[in-house]
């Protein structure tokens, strides 16, 4: 696991050396976070698509954004796949309040 941090560290290095005191997905914002998190189309309308129906702010899309980015460099994956965005979505579901109902 220590191996496999290391070099998802070391590839994001990599990207963004030519970006002043950004050396990890969690530190990208604006223009940074939307070059290097491209989603393709499908991906982009799923996620939209979700934040609309949980009610989530553009802060948590960015958030889900920059995790997703983390887990598709962990699985060694240039691409953000729909598979890391709907597994940062599980992520950031759990983060949430969960709300009981008693009747």
């Amino acid at each position: 696991m220590r191996a496999q941090v290391l070099e998802t560290h070391a590839r994001q290095l990599g990207r963004y050396t030519k970006l002043p005191h950004i050396g990890w997905n969690s530190e990208l914002t604006g223009s940074a976070l939307r070059r290097f998190a491209k989603l393709d189309s499908g991906t982009s309308d799923m996620l939209h698509q979700t934040i609309e129906a949980l009610g989530l702010s553009m802060r948590a899309y960015d958030r889900i954004l920059k995790l997703a980015r983390t887990i598709a460099d962990l699985d060694g994956h240039e691409e953000i796949k729909s598979i890391h965005v709907a597994e940062a979505i599980q992520y950031r579901n759990l983060d949430r309040p969960q709300v009981e109902i008693f009747t």
